[in-house]
């Protein structure tokens, strides 16, 4: 049993409510039975899932504050456990009054402050949601755009958990076929033949490769993507920071040089995150503070997912300019995606480029084009309702069901060679895909999967 497990019987509390000031805070108990902390703390019995209003009583019968306690008793609440929860006013002060008072209460007990995430790890493993649903509350709360927040809803609902047991049932009914022509070899290219299990692993294929795709969907709104917008000092790279934003972020003025450092922002393009980050111009012969600027530049340029080079049309027909920004492109990643824009159209008497972006920071012209190739880089497609929140764990682990399934395609085209390696691919993609909802994992997975909500959730 490892230390997780081992610690689960042990009775939890904490703050469930954000820090800082609200007209109203909660402090959550769960275990196996709660009945102490509620004759200490309500001085009264409580009927199931009702909620009553009452004093909460300090340990000398004063009065803490006044608020609404509700039980919930097992096995029908969040984690599976006994819970109360005590909704008192908002403070800071008297919230941590009010846990104190709770762990005094439950002392008999060892009522203990719960560590992140433990709540909604004690529902996973008291079987009340499974791990991707879990997951989804994290991402539900650290939803950056709507968009983000309706997806992390249909994963808290089961969608993608439903979606990963269709695929795993129709992978089991294909591996029992084949592993029941392992007993009867004399018979078995002819018993997979009629249950056209070529068939069947091929819709499987398919139907994987719409789940992947949704996903990839679901983990864009999640993370988003990191934009660099680089180019030499003057063409426009604070501005159009701005413009994009839609406001004041980044000083803009007409000497060269002036961003020092690195300036970010996240803003929504069809509420997938773009993580925009303005650096420093880049240029040789910079003095001591501004070359700073310029090597983290680089540095955000290598971790960029794509990089807005910007030019200045009022410069194009300098050698000189052109030479620079020769040097830039010379330098800039060969697997990091560029988009090559020019800026200040409202400045010159052109017309709209071919490959290349023409734009106005300006006056906000050719914008919308940009953030359409900003979105086709990320491979974002018009989000369909159907988009769940997903996480690199879960792509990961769908890509690795993918490999299975064509190893486990190029054996079945070998037939009675290679059946018992055919059933291990098989069996190898199951697991992979059962790591998704958690059915397959191991202790430490979960550990840190938990260890990053927020405490008291």
């Amino acid at each position: 049993m490892g230390p997780m497990l081992a610690r689960l019987d042990q009775a939890i509390a904490a703050i469930a409510t954000a820090p800082g000031r609200g007209a109203v805070g909660i402090v959550r108990v769960s275990a196996k039975s709660v009945q102490p902390v509620i004759d200490a703390v309500c001085g009264r019995s409580l009927k199931p899932r009702e909620a009553t209003y009452l004093p909460f009583k300090a340990g000398d019968g004063s009065t803490l504050d006044q608020g609404l306690a509700i039980h919930f008793p097992a096995p029908h609440s969040y984690t599976g456990e006994d819970v109360l929860e005590l909704q008192a006013h908002g403070g800071p002060v008297v919230l941590q009054l009010l846990l104190a008072r709770c762990l005094e209460a439950g002392a008999a007990m060892s009522l203990r402050v719960a560590e992140p995430g433990e709540f909604t790890q004690r529902a996973f493993l008291n079987g009340k949601l499974d791990l991707a649903q879990a997951e989804a509350i994290a991402d539900l709360i650290d939803a950056s755009t709507e968009a983000a927040a309706r997806s992390a809803t249909r994963s808290l609902a089961g969608e993608f958990s439903r979606e990963i047991h269709l695929l795993r049932d129709a992978l089991v009914h294909l591996r029992m076929l084949v592993e029941a022509t392992l007993d009867f070899p004399e018979e078995e290219i002819d018993f997979l033949q009629k249950a056209d299990a070529a068939g069947q692993l091929t819709r499987l294929q398919a139907n994987l490769a719409r789940v992947m795709q949704r996903a990839h969907q679901g983990a864009l709104l999640r993370e988003g993507i990191q934009v660099v917008i680089a180019g030499q000092p003057n063409a426009g790279k604070s501005s159009l920071l701005n413009a994009l934003a839609g406001a004041e972020l980044a000083i803009v003025t007409p000497i060269a040089g002036t961003t020092r450092d690195v300036v970010r922002q996240t803003i929504q393009i069809e509420g997938v995150p773009l993580h925009v980050i303005d650096t420093a111009g880049l240029r040789e012969g910079a003095e001591q503070v501004e070359r700073i600027g310029i090597e983290r530049a680089w540095g955000e340029i290598g971790e960029a997912d794509a990089v807005v080079f910007l030019h200045d049309l009022t410069r194009a027909r300098l050698q000189e300019y052109r030479d620079a920004d020769a040097a830039i492109a010379a330098k800039l990643p060969k697997d990091v995606p560029v988009v090559e824009v020019w800026n200040k159209l409202d400045a010159c008497q052109i017309s709209a480029g071919t490959t290349d972006l023409h734009v106005s920071a300006k006056t906000g012209e050719g914008l919308p084009a940009l953030r359409q190739r900003l979105l086709a880089i990320a491979g974002w497609q018009a989000a369909p309702e159907g988009v769940f929140i997903a996480r690199e764990r879960h792509l990961h682990a769908l890509r690795r069901v993918d490999a299975h399934l064509m190893e486990a395609t190029a054996l079945l085209a070998l037939q009675a060679q290679s059946l018992d390696l055919l059933a291990e691919e098989l069996r190898l993609a199951q697991n992979a895909l059962s790591e998704i909802t958690g059915e397959f994992s191991a202790d430490d997975l979960l550990g840190v999967i938990f260890s990053r909500f927020c405490i008291g959730k």
